[in-house]
């Protein structure tokens, strides 16, 4: 019997916050390997926010998902059957394979990975592009120095949480901006931030105040919209700003609000940048390694929040990201 592979595709384009008519759920027969590939059943799905960003029909640094095709994702993915000679069934690979039960790939961009030194969830997190685009972001474009006045917005998620540690490895004061008391409480307590900032509840212009008294050095923004403008309002001197997403701003179905106080960079001769983690593929290797090296030495926590399930749970796993439900880095886990 040939089996079937679940997958989710896109349906149509969504307007504002995502619907669960925009997917669509299909099964498909399971093709064959044939030489030169090898089929892989996906065991963890990534799911990021700027994911959010792909399903827009518009000029970005990726091109959009098309209307009928599979959803565009990083997972793992164990080998079950291969024609492909690097390939061995068994071999677990991680890769953009899509939303979808089984993969049918070449190889091309294809990374076989160790699930006995850490499991899937992490080669999609730490190990993965976000802990690639906190590493990037935070030391070459926000060319962090020891001793600085760090910033960390959306601090709780799957790029924040690895951002605001590496900050703290490198020997700087940590601020987090989360939403809710849990989830500041985590930064503190368990991540080593040196001081959250509860957005929903406390009046985030002045805490910062209180807790960067002499200014931010290095911004991390996860959230824009309005945090990123009470965050301009409070740069150090030369500081920068390091755009990594705006995830306030993804779901908007009016024009996206851009920073009203975009002057403190003038006056404070800062700089604002943003920058795409692909740009940096040929080094993932470098900070796989260093970042492999805090965990191990217990400098870095991995913080993740696996769902279990099957790949018909991906739509509204999805939207836990938008919800602010997750903690870390959002996982679906194949049963």
């Amino acid at each position: 019997m040939t089996a079937t592979n679940r997958q989710i595709r896109l349906a149509a384009r969504p307007v504002g916050e995502v619907k669960p008519e925009d997917w669509e759920h299909r099964g498909v027969p399971l093709e064959e390997p044939g030489p030169g590939r090898f089929v892989g059943r996906t065991r963890a799905i990534s799911l990021d926010p700027a994911m959010r960003g792909w399903l827009d029909d518009r000029p970005s640094y990726l091109p959009p998902v098309g209307i009928g095709e599979v959803m565009r994702a990083g997972s793992v993915v164990e080998v079950t059957a291969s024609g492909h000679p690097d390939f061995q069934p068994g071999d677990h690979v991680v890769g953009t394979f899509g939303v979808q039960e089984y993969v049918v790939s070449d190889g091309r961009g294809a990374l076989k990975v160790d699930t006995s030194l850490a499991p899937p969830s992490t080669y999609l997190g730490a190990l993965g592009m976000p802990g690639m685009t906190a590493y990037f972001g935070l030391l070459d474009v926000g060319a962090l120095k020891d001793g600085e006045t760090v910033v960390v917005s959306g601090a709780a998620g799957a790029v924040g949480t690895i951002a605001g540690q590496i900050a703290k490895a490198k020997g700087c004061r940590v601020v987090g901006i989360a939403g809710g008391p849990e989830k500041c409480a985590m930064l503190t307590g368990e991540l080593g931030f040196d001081a959250a900032i509860d957005y929903r509840a406390d009046d985030v212009r002045k805490a910062l105040r209180e807790h960067a008294p002499d200014g931010i050095d290095v911004y991390f923004d996860n959230v824009g919209g309005d945090i990123l403008d009470v965050a301009l309002t409070r740069l150090a001197m030369h500081a920068r700003v390091v755009v990594c997403g705006a995830i306030s701003q993804y779901n908007n179905a009016t024009p996206v609000q851009g920073p009203s106080n975009y002057l403190s960079l003038l006056v404070r001769r800062a700089r604002m940048e943003g920058f795409v983690v692909f740009d940096y593929a040929k080094r993932y290797a470098e900070a796989a390694r260093e970042i492999s090296g805090w965990i191990g030495a217990g400098r870095v926590k991995v913080k993740e929040h696996v769902v279990r399930g099957t790949v018909d749970d991906f739509p509204e796993t999805f939207q836990m990201l938008f919800r602010g439900e997750n903690v870390g880095k959002l996982v679906l886990e194949l049963a």
